[in-house]
């Protein structure tokens, strides 16, 4: 499967003669690949799905570009729940398992050759090279090269999202050994992952657009290569995407049993109540599900009872979103962490999941919840070698006692966490003074919940008027998105609801929520304010992992001492899919990792396949 090669001719100008590199159709970050070179599909899909028909699907909000790749304006893809169709307007990556393009099903760090037909690194991870297919196409015909990857790189560095600035920063330079092979050399070494943010990586045709301005909003559908072209568009409210005849890559490894609609039609709503209404009136074919209270009561429909709607609940280990209210520790009084613990009492989750959402989520106990890198019990092993050092920076209960989130019997906050709460809120200099909890001065603590869904009013009310009964003048205020982002990107709040993006393996986004040189920049996604020399060395520890044992290590560290910290009140998470599709789709399996739509086919196909 891997196989130690002597270094090319173009390797050896530069590299010590004699060295060693690997060469492979994938890529693992930690362990072995799965599948071995010889692998004609992936095991959750049928190789021998029949082609054809289309897929209606609904998309959620608006879209005012077909360019995903900047900070200007919003396209498809970034709409909620539009990445898991798995059809969308993002260029063919170099390598497909990791990343939003095509993840893995079944693998947690692995990645398999896409536009590249094989990649070599060397033992050091210093370097990697990718060789590309010699049949990658864009759909213009003209073949994908290395000057293309190259151009990519440059422009999504210079141009693109920040994300991309983030996942490429560590690119010391790049060498176009030929045609067909590129060479990315690292500032550092010991950097695997890396090379797998690198196959992710978009590959965008050149020749089209370095004749047009990158960082434009367009709704002309871009130059792509993948199995799917744009052929219909109307703005902010439909798309259309066709099948593409003679797709260069249709028979390779990772697409075998995918892509098995001639089109996927998508009409965008922006209300989640009117999307419903035409799912039900057969408007479109597939919808997911996220609002537990129309889960347990919205779904007694005919079609549903004649069984020509399905409705299921299907379980996955895909790392679910970190959910809380974030408080801002720039700002007194929540710079002090135990104020922070006892407001965090005071959410009472479990009336909150009986009466609002149908018992339908569990509490998050976590910043990785329903993952591997989730703290639990007490620290053992490599996680308290690494936590060890730092015991006089630390709180001592963070050794002794399991991190624990409060817990009621769903009929309202007990009296024993009000005196722990009153308690805490007296060690931060805090004591009630009639219906008022005030300070030395007298000044009643105050606080704001920043919001941009009305829709949440309805789901912390409840934890204001639990706040209000010990005396605190505690609200919610909802702005527009405009107003949101300005005040998000300078920091102008007490406290928000936010959720932050978890991946199968945690990378370079960690530096970006916790790490102390983004406490001050504005518009970082540090919305706490986290300035902690720990947590820094965690997250150093955490991007140097050499093996998954010690990355779940660093992770279950950092996610430790955040916790003790108490900068977010953690919310609820939900360990399974949701959805309801139309009795005419077939599948074989829902693999843990993805929800893995791309691999559906009709049970019949009404239409013949190009």
């Amino acid at each position: 499967m891997i196989r130690p090669l002597l270094l090319s001719i173009s390797l050896a100008l530069s590299f010590p003669a004699g060295a060693t590199v690997s060469e492979s159709h994938g890529y693992a970050q930690f362990g072995t690949l799965k599948y071995p070179a010889s692998f004609t599909h992936f095991d959750w899909v049928n190789p021998q799905a029949p082609k054809g028909g289309t897929l209606r699907a609904m998309a959620f909000g608006t879209f005012d570009t077909l360019n995903p790749y900047t900070f200007k304006g919003s396209s498809p893809v970034t709409t909620p729940n539009f990445q898991q169709y798995g059809v969308s307007e993002l260029n063919e990556t170099l390598m497909v398992g990791t990343g939003q393009y095509d993840p893995s099903g079944d693998e947690p760090t692995s990645s398999y050759g896409l536009i590249a037909r094989s990649v070599e690194y060397s033992e050091d991870r210093s370097w990697v090279v990718f060789n590309l297919r010699p049949q990658a196409r864009f759909h213009d015909g003209k073949p994908i090269t290395s000057a293309d990857v190259a151009f990519s790189y440059r422009t999504l560095l210079k141009q693109g999202h920040p994300l991309y600035r983030t996942n490429l920063q560590e690119v010391q330079r790049v060498d176009i050994l030929g045609p067909l092979r590129i060479r990315f050399v690292f500032k550092r070494a010991g950097n695997p992952l890396l090379i797998l943010r690198l196959g992710e990586m978009p590959v965008l045709p050149k020749h089209y657009w370095e004749k047009r301005d990158f960082k434009a909003t367009t709704f002309e559908p871009p130059l792509g290569s993948g199995p799917y072209r744009i052929s219909e568009v109307q703005p902010g409210r439909r798309l259309v995407f066709e099948r593409v005849k003679n797709y260069w890559g249709k028979d390779l490894p990772v697409n075998r049993g995918k892509y098995n609609f001639n089109r996927v039609e998508f009409e965008f709503y922006r209300d989640a109540t009117v999307a419903f209404e035409a799912f039900k009136a057969g408007e479109f074919d597939i919808y997911i599900e996220h609002q537990a209270k129309n889960w347990a009561n919205g779904y007694n429909f005919p079609a549903v009872r004649r069984g020509q709607v399905i409705k299921a609940q299907i379980p996955h280990r895909i790392p679910t979103q970190t959910q809380g209210l974030f408080m801002n520790s720039r700002r007194a009084p929540f710079d002090n962490p135990d104020l922070r613990q006892a407001l965090g009492l005071m959410l009472d989750f479990e009336w909150a999941n009986r009466a609002l959402f149908s018992s339908a989520y569990q509490r998050s106990t976590s910043y990785y919840p329903n993952s591997e890198f989730a703290a639990t019990g007490l620290p053992v092993g490599k996680e308290w070698l690494l936590l060890k050092p730092f015991r006089d920076q630390l709180p001592a209960k963070l050794f002794t006692e399991p991190y624990q989130v409060s817990r009621t019997e769903g009929s309202g906050i007990g009296r024993q966490t009000l005196r722990e709460a009153l308690g805490l809120f007296a060690k931060a200099g805090y004591r009630l003074d009639g219906q008022r909890l005030v300070d030395a001065k007298g000044r009643q603590l105050r606080l704001e919940i920043l919001l941009v869904n009305p829709n949440l009013e309805r789901i912390f009310g409840p934890y204001v008027e639990n706040l209000a009964s010990i005396g605190i003048a505690a609200g919610l205020r909802t702005v527009d998105r405009a107003q949101y982002k300005q005040r998000l990107d300078q920091f102008d709040f007490d406290m928000i609801l936010m959720t932050l993006g978890q991946t199968l393996s945690p990378g370079l986004e960690q530096w970006q929520y916790f790490h102390s040189s983004q406490a001050s920049i504005k518009g970082s996604k540090n919305y706490a304010g986290i300035n902690d020399p720990v947590v820094d060395h965690l997250l150093d520890t955490l991007l140097g992992a050499q093996s998954r044992d010690d990355q779940v290590a660093a992770a279950r560290a950092l996610d430790r001492v955040l916790l003790w910290h108490n900068y977010m009140i953690p919310n609820w998470y939900l360990d399974n899919h949701r959805l309801a599709y139309r009795n005419r789709f077939a599948f074989v399996a829902t693999p843990p990792y993805t929800l893995g739509l791309n691999s559906w086919w009709l049970k019949k196909t009404p239409e013949k396949a190009p």
